[in-house]
């Protein structure tokens, strides 16, 4: 016979978790909308990804589709091996192609809770170039503790570019990595928060571009990087949360 009590506190359990799921649905689908808003992808290019809290599942975009006909219902829901769940809203759909790639971060990266690739121009171009962005200013310093780095070029098709994803920003204070020939990927406490990086990565690369037209730009000394990353993770804004690492 079943203890009702334990039938009770499985059916809270499964109803905390599907209102988990549909909110990161929701969030990962309305954050495609930044992406567009900000210029870093182009056509169906591009992907953000959401950890589901206290579950072993993440979120992710569909494979190919418009980013207007993006919504929290095509959202794909997959183990952390990258399987699709089967039954659930958007299973009939094939996830973004980059799906072993996020997978591959979640189970790796624990504190990671989402993960954004974009095809944004200027650090891409840094990429083609297989080069860091130095850290010459301090909203960079802010951001990311330091230069933006560059990972290993790898294919698209398994969980390579994932492998190179981890083995880069392990230990690293950066959220965004230069994949080489390939483009960013950044990763956040969360969606939203991974999506800032790949904001603030498009952002940094395009003026440290620009200053280089005019010369060679001067680092900033190691302890005053410190000391902005600090600041900023810890003591900016009205609910600092520290950073990833």
């Amino acid at each position: 016979m079943t203890d009702p009590a334990t039938s009770a506190e499985s059916a809270i359990a499964d109803t905390e978790l599907q209102e988990a799921i549909d909110r990161v649905r929701a969030q990962v689908a309305a954050l495609h909308a930044e992406l567009t808003r900000y210029g870093l992808v182009v056509w169906t290019g591009g992907n953000i990804s959401g950890r589901v809290p206290g579950a072993d599942l993440f979120v992710i975009k569909p494979s190919g589709v418009d980013y207007d006909d993006l919504a929290p219902e095509n959202m794909i829901l997959c183990t952390l091996d990258g399987t699709v769940v089967a039954g659930s809203p958007g299973s009939d759909r094939s996830p973004s192609s980059d799906t072993a790639a996020h997978a591959y971060v979640y189970r790796n990266m624990p504190e990671v809770g989402g993960v954004v690739h974009t095809h944004s121009p200027y650090a891409v171009a840094w990429a083609a170039r297989g080069e860091a962005i130095p850290c010459v200013i301090t909203a960079m310093a802010d951001e990311f503790g330091g230069e933006i780095p560059v990972g290993p070029f790898a294919v698209i098709g398994d969980d390579s570019i994932g492998r190179g994803i981890v083995e880069t920003l392990r230990g690293h204070r950066s959220r965004a990595v230069l994949m080489k020939n390939h483009g960013p990927f950044t990763i956040g406490k969360d969606a939203r928060d991974a999506v800032k990086a790949a904001v603030m990565t498009e952002d940094v690369a395009r003026t440290v571009h620009l200053s280089r037209q005019l010369g060679e730009p001067t680092p900033i000394a190691p302890e005053a990087v410190d000391s902005l990353f600090n600041r900023y993770q810890n003591v900016y804004g009205q609910d600092p949360t520290g950073s990833l690492n």
